[in-house]
């Protein structure tokens, strides 16, 4: 489990370049055997993993103590990749994680604006440059999020690129804190 906040663990990079985020919740590393869980839901359309998951980031949110978010969104996909896919797994995972915390799940707050290459394909340096605005609010959005504080949920976080640039959308147009919950984190 890793968390960013005040008074928390800071990791190294987030000590030499600040994100937009104010914390991260993880349940696991991924590495080995979780490894082939995320892969079994993500490209084997093992759906039942996403239930798990989300139990499994409940329970890493309930030994931290961080502020609990007023709303929950799911990292989204572009449509080209959600019509290969068929299913988005970070909203997959966020549907289970916002019963259990009792948090609405807003799966239409956030939009992705262009399609980009996929970041696991992507050498780390070019990330931040890929997932560049890719990400905007719907025109009745913009009203609802002023002041909140919104959980993000995605399955892995590597870089931290996308949760950041999602970061960053969300409070250039008024959120007030920005978490994410991730199932899994990479190692460095």
């Amino acid at each position: 489990m890793s968390h960013r906040g005040a008074g928390e663990n800071i990791c190294g990079a987030c000590l030499h370049r600040s994100p937009s985020f104010d914390a991260t919740v993880a349940a696991v590393d991924y590495a080995p055997p979780t490894d082939q869980l995320v892969l079994a839901l993500k490209f084997g359309a093992q759906l039942a993993f996403a239930k798990l998951f989300g139990e499994m980031v409940h329970a890493a949110i309930r030994q931290t103590q961080i502020e609990m978010p007023q709303v929950l969104i799911a990292v989204p996909l572009g449509p080209k990749r959600l019509a290969e896919r068929g299913f988005n797994q970070a909203l997959e995972i966020a549907k289970p994680l916002a019963r259990k915390l009792r948090i609405p799940l807003d799966k239409r707050l956030v939009l992705r604006t262009r399609e980009t290459a996929a970041q696991a394909l992507l050498p780390p340096e070019e990330r931040r440059q890929n997932i560049r605005r890719a990400f905007t609010l719907s025109g009745q959005s913009i009203d609802r999020l002023k002041g909140l504080h919104v959980g993000v949920v995605d399955d892995v976080m590597t870089t931290g690129e996308t949760l950041n640039e999602l970061a960053a959308t969300l409070k250039r147009f008024g959120a007030r804190r920005v978490t994410n919950l991730v199932f899994a984190r990479t190692l460095k």
